[in-house]
């Protein structure tokens, strides 16, 4: 009798798990943008602490308080870091705050620059930090962006001349997520300097200007990322 009963329990675990790869699997594009829109709103209004896998204190996020792009354009095109504001670009769904303009120029249209962007992507859907190049590891193979601006068009690619960073080894590909490419119109590039530092920005990416596996998956990201040129 007992045998049965474990046969059973092991049959009813089992027909639990298809129900839930088929629920998964049948859930709709359109289902799975709410859900995305869910977490992300949830992200913001919760007091957010993003930490490592030892459950060490990585970012402090907090609350966040959204403002509009006309409310951006009306400061300056600044955040307040104090109030924690972040402006939401309706064309794209991401949302920025400028934590660092930065040293140097703005990069304008016609020209090019390579820039090493030191980065902490956090999945905001799983809840949990999913790669990361501020680390020892990468200390000699950060991510390297090739950036051109045409226009106010910003393309972009990761260099591989040094075998690639952390997004290039996790994703696969030299593509720039679209949404890092955001804080390019507004923030300062240069290199370290005794009196001031490099630009540093925190965005929260939907799927749809993320990379390529949010982009599959239907998630958004939160990343904290600084910009310098190289030598």
């Amino acid at each position: 009798m007992k045998k049965l009963h474990l046969i059973y329990y092991i049959a009813a675990s089992v027909a639990v798990l298809l129900t839930a790869a088929s629920c998964k699997k049948d859930m709709t594009y359109a289902e799975m943008k709410e859900k995305e829109r869910d977490a992300i709103s949830r992200f913001i209004s919760r007091d957010v602490t993003i930490r490592d896998h030892d459950g060490n204190e990585l970012i402090h996020v907090g609350r966040i308080n959204t403002i509009s792009e006309d409310q951006f354009k009306a400061q300056g095109e600044t955040t307040n870091v104090e109030r924690n504001e972040y402006v939401m670009f309706g064309n794209s769904g991401v949302y920025m705050q400028i934590v660092r303009e930065g040293v140097g120029d703005r990069l304008e249209s016609g020209d090019s620059r390579q820039v090493i962007a030191r980065y902490t992507e956090f999945n905001i859907l799983a809840d949990t930090v999913q790669s990361s190049n501020e680390t020892l590891y990468y200390n000699t193979t950060p991510d390297i962006i090739d950036i051109a601006n045409a226009y106010g068009t910003f393309t972009a690619s990761f260099n591989t001349s040094n075998g690639g960073g952390a997004m290039y080894r996790r994703y696969g590909s030299t593509s720039v997520p679209a949404g890092w490419l955001v804080p390019f119109t507004y923030v300062r590039l240069g290199r370290q300097t005794s009196d001031e530092q490099i630009a540093k920005v925190r965005i929260i990416v939907p799927h749809s200007q993320g990379q390529s596996d949010a982009s599959s998956n239907v998630y958004p990201c939160f990343y904290q990322i600084s910009f310098q040129v190289t030598r």
